[in-house]
């Protein structure tokens, strides 16, 4: 296993790169602030990544944290993110926060949205 990824049991990865713009990200918000990553119904494939603050954790939140930065993944998202890597890249095309995901079958060409 590579150090430059934080595990956890369900195998979500975050990367270091994500880490540091989750905490960039949350330098401007209330102390306390976490980082939502969940998946909704929507998007141009049939299902999407959402990203949200969140001050409170939910009692069946799963808990990824990276060198100070703290994601929070709800149990519905859990199966459908399983084995995922979340990530945040810089490129020609502009920053953003990338998740990798080994359920998908098909994705859209800007990544936020994917199908099972």
């Amino acid at each position: 296993m590579s150090t430059d990824l934080a595990v956890n049991p369900r195998g979500i990865e975050l990367t270091a790169s994500a880490a540091r713009r989750i905490l960039s990200v949350m330098a401007q918000e209330p102390p306390g602030s976490m980082l939502r990553v969940s998946v909704s119904g929507g998007g141009c494939s049939g299902f999407q990544y959402v990203f949200d603050v969140e001050r409170k954790k939910a009692p069946d939140d799963l808990v990824i944290e990276r060198d100070g930065a703290t994601v929070l993944i709800d149990e519905t998202s859990l199966d459908l993110l399983a084995g995922c890597t979340i990530d945040f890249v810089d490129d020609l095309v502009g920053q953003s926060f990338r998740i990798t995901n080994p359920n998908a079958t098909s994705s859209c060409g800007c990544g936020t949205s994917f199908a099972i």
